[in-house]
């Protein structure tokens, strides 16, 4: 197994009470901001989505094909970035919205299969990333720390690498179903405990009737049968189709969301933070943004490619990312933090690179007593 990349941050050489004290008062200016302009951007990106949805469905019948599947996959990935923003309650203080676009309405009871019908339960999905990922970014708590997940099976020297590569590979053409259903489901069921080994016998179940059985029947079954009136030929090519994205969603989502906090240039954390302050220099230094700027782009990226802003600040509308980026950046630069954006092409090699134990990720120095690091000394919070 590699070493371990040598530390190149001491995070007591930073004023993370003045980082946190800037970052407050910048969301302090968002919040006043927020208004009909995030409202309506919401309903745009939902209308590419739907839009999209509706251009795979009117072809898919045809053959199979790659036009078809792609616009399906696009619409799929969409209801993913929606679970993802709204879901984080991004929306709720946004005025002129139902209730079904906030964290208590969208995809809650029958409205998933309105909002977000997934492989995995919603409410599991909330339970796993918002709460757990969030709070224990890059620590050992994080149930989506790759590098952790990986170790004694793509990271195993013993296996070649050319066999970690393929397992890596079908990985991410299935990870929804594969990896993301059962572990948010397990998750959720015991309460973030980490136990390891195979699911008990009732979360196995849960996981076929609630997980498994609601999507693969809508997507597999009942879309094909629409397509029946127009003959077998058309119900099988809808088929194909369909299955077809289904791939190309995990492929996408799995491109998006595992480089943001996995690279040899990203931090892995020991402990919990000290401090509030401390906490915002952990999730900027353990996480990665793409590039940034324009709808389109942003929207092939689902929006992840604001991933440091977004672990700073969950809940805020998509646009508000874009918004405040440069100025979160500009505030990294000030205080001496590093603030890592690059392409997710990039990024992704420097995932699979962890992944398949090629490199390792960076955990932070030892920290200096105060007198020495230059900076006050931050209290622990109280018990």
């Amino acid at each position: 197994m590699p070493s371990q990349a040598a530390p190149d941050f001491d995070i007591s050489s930073v004023d993370v009470e003045g980082f946190h004290r800037e970052l407050k008062a910048l969301r302090e200016q968002l919040d006043a901001s927020l208004g009909e302009a995030d409202a309506a951007h919401l309903r745009k990106i939902e209308r590419w989505g739907r839009a999209a949805t509706a251009l795979g469905a009117a072809t898919c019948w045809l053959a199979p094909n790659p036009l078809s599947a792609a616009a399906l996959s696009v619409g799929r990935s969409t209801r993913w970035l929606l679970m993802h923003h709204v879901g984080h309650r991004g929306y709720d203080r946004v005025p002129g919205l139902p209730a079904s676009r906030t964290g208590k309405g969208f995809a809650k009871g029958s409205r998933r299969y309105l909002d977000w019908l997934d492989w995995m339960l919603p409410e599991a999905w909330v339970f796993e990333h918002n709460v757990l990922h969030h709070s224990h970014t890059g620590e050992d708590a994080d149930p989506d720390l790759l590098e952790r997940n990986a170790e004694g099976t793509l990271r195993n020297p013993e296996r070649s690498l050319a066999l970690r590569y393929v397992q890596l590979s079908l990985l991410a053409l299935t990870w929804r179903a594969s990896y993301y259903a059962p572990e948010t489901l397990s998750s959720l069921r015991r309460k973030g405990r980490r136990k390891g080994g195979e699911l008990t016998r009732e979360e196995l179940k849960e996981l076929l009737l609630s997980c498994y059985l609601p999507y693969s029947a809508v997507q597999f079954g009942l879309f094909p049968a629409l397509y029946l009136v127009l003959g077998p030929w058309a119900s099988f090519s809808a088929f194909c189709n369909s299955v077809m994205a289904d791939i190309l969603t995990s492929l996408h989502t799995f491109l998006v969301v595992g480089p943001n906090h996995t690279g040899e240039d990203l931090y892995r954390f020991d402990s919990k933070p000290e401090s509030r302050g401390e906490r915002y220099v952990q999730q900027v230094i353990g996480s990665a943004n793409y590039r940034t700027g324009g709808d389109l782009n942003d929207f092939a990226h689902l929006w992840l490619n604001y991933q440091i802003e977004h672990h700073i600040w969950p809940d805020l509308p998509m646009l508000k990312y874009r918004e405040v980026q440069p100025q979160v950046k500009a505030l990294c630069e000030k205080y001496g933090i590093p603030y890592v954006q690059e392409s997710v092409w990039t990024r992704a090699k420097k995932m699979v690179d962890v992944v398949v134990g090629k490199t390792s990720m960076r955990k932070l120095a030892p920290k200096r007593p105060a007198q020495d690091a230059g900076v006050a000394a931050v209290p622990a919070p109280a018990a």
